[in-house]
This record gives structure tokens, sequence and C-alpha cells, in this order.
């Protein structure tokens, strides 16, 4: 359901990608991603995303305040029956690595991963997990043009994490791509293994036509800064219940998104060296 630095058990995850014309930033993209986590390692850990862009900052992180259940909503939209102070901190920041505090997490963000070791020494002793180089490795080697994201927390902080909401400018405005990759024992994931899966996926356009998709309920007292990155409708799958899927990502193309061909969603592994 998504690479931990170490031994960890994830399930419920839920992944949003919206493809949005924002009228400051322009054609954009805008990630949610939530899971429950247990972390299993002997100290600190880590989750990893891997985002299909290359302009990531501490900027484009948008705190969900006091609207923690934004992504719930979502799937009460798409699936009714389904179960279902927060400011950006500037820490410091390495040449070629960014760390800020966000939520629960220290993040760290590189377009180049091996740079990921040296800059750990600013992560917080109980958020500083143990990173395998060749975790790192995979990761430069099969997404050269993509930023990862290590989400550092400790056992303290899972259960309470509110979800990543983050906007970026994307490699591709027209295929809307989700990171799912699975391993949980901080080794690189195995791109021959099939994993099990237990994800809500969900998408929105703002250029779908009128009705289409279903509506989400927001707070009224939601923060006109988050409402402004978020859809009025979303559509969404539910991929579980005891399936299994080679390991990889979610994909569709936005011509089917607008479609609502969500049978298009397809698994997508990275390019292979």
């Amino acid at each position: 359901m998504c690479i931990s630095t170490g031994e960890a058990a994830f399930s419920g995850t839920i992944v949003y990608c919206g493809r949005q014309h924002h009228p400051l930033h322009g054609l954009i993209h805008v990630l949610g991603y939530q899971n429950t986590a247990v972390n299993l390692a002997d100290g600190p850990n880590a989750m990893l995303l891997h985002l299909p862009t290359r302009q990531l900052t501490p900027r484009h992180f948008l705190s969900a305040g006091r609207t923690g259940d934004v992504l719930r909503r979502m799937v009460a939209a798409v699936e009714p029956v389904a179960v279902g102070a927060d400011d950006i901190e500037w820490m410091s920041a390495e040449p070629q690595v960014e760390i800020f505090d966000h939520d629960v997490y220290t993040v760290l963000l590189a377009t180049d991963p091996t740079a990921i070791p040296a800059a750990l020494r600013q992560v917080p002793l109980h958020r500083r997990p143990n990173l395998d180089p060749d975790l790192l490795r995979f990761y430069a080697d099969h997404f050269p043009d993509h930023t990862v994201a290590v989400c550092c927390f400790d056992n303290a902080d899972a259960e309470r994490a509110k979800p990543l909401l983050l906007w970026y400018p994307p490699l591709d405005p027209d295929q809307l791509t989700v990171p799912a990759l699975d391993s949980h024992t901080g080794a690189a994931p195995d791109l021959d293994a099939t994993v099990p899966v237990d994800h809500w996926i969900l998408l929105s356009t703002d250029q779908a036509p009128d009705g289409w998709g279903e509506p989400v309920d927001y707070p009224g007292n939601m923060r006109h800064s988050l409402r402004s990155f978020l859809p009025d409708a979303v559509a969404g799958r539910y991929y579980g219940e005891g399936q299994s899927l080679l390991n990889g990502d979610f994909t569709i193309s936005h011509r089917n998104l607008l479609a609502g061909d969500l049978d298009r969603i397809e698994r997508l592994q990275p390019t292979r060296h």
C-alpha cells in the first residue's frame, strides 16, 4: 500500500488525485494521501512517496487544519455505505534536500534520493529512521524525474496523522498517477511481486461536465485557502477485499477520467533499467 523504511503494517489507504486550473498556480495536480499505520520497527519509521513532479517545496504542502476527515468525506461521497496550529514549519535545508515539519511528520524532499542520508541528521532523533541505501538507489534509478518525499514519524504520532495534502505542477498534466508501490520491510519493492491491496482511489477534474461524479460534503468552516484546492465532485474505486495486484502505482488518463470510465484505471510500473 506504500513503502516504508522499516517494518510496518498499513491499511485503509485513501489516495486522491485531482486535476485543476488554479487561479494562482495554473494547471496543477492535487494529491491527498492517508492510511492507518502500525509501526513494527524497533524505532522511528518513515513513509516514502514518489511524486511526478520536479517542482515540490514546503509551500506546496497544504494544512488540513480542522478538516482532518477531508479524504474520508470524499470516500463517503462515492460510496455512502463505506466505513468510512497546523501550518508548515520550515526547519532547514541541505543543498539537494528540503526538510520541514508538517503535521506529525518531519518531511524530507529530494529530487536526488541518494542525497537524503546526509540530511537525516536534521531529523529529530525520535523520528529519524534507518534508511536502506538500496531503497534510495531504487528511487534514483526508477524515478529520475520525480521528487521523493520521506515522511518521518514515531510510534506516538502515527495514529493521529491527518491526511497529507499537496499540489504540484505535474510532469504530465493529462495523466493522473498516484503512488501505490508496496514494500513494508525497508527494502526496495519487488516489481515482480503480486501484493494485497486495500485502496480507495479518488479522482477529480475541474473540466468535468455537469452531473459528473459525486458531490463532496465539506464542512462550512473549512478555510478558503484549502477549499480552493479541493474538488466539488469526485469519482472513485475501491481495490481490496482479498484482491491482489502486480506491484505498482495507479494511473488513468484525463480523457478516460472525463468520460467517467474508471475501468481504465491501470496499474503502472516504473521503467526497468
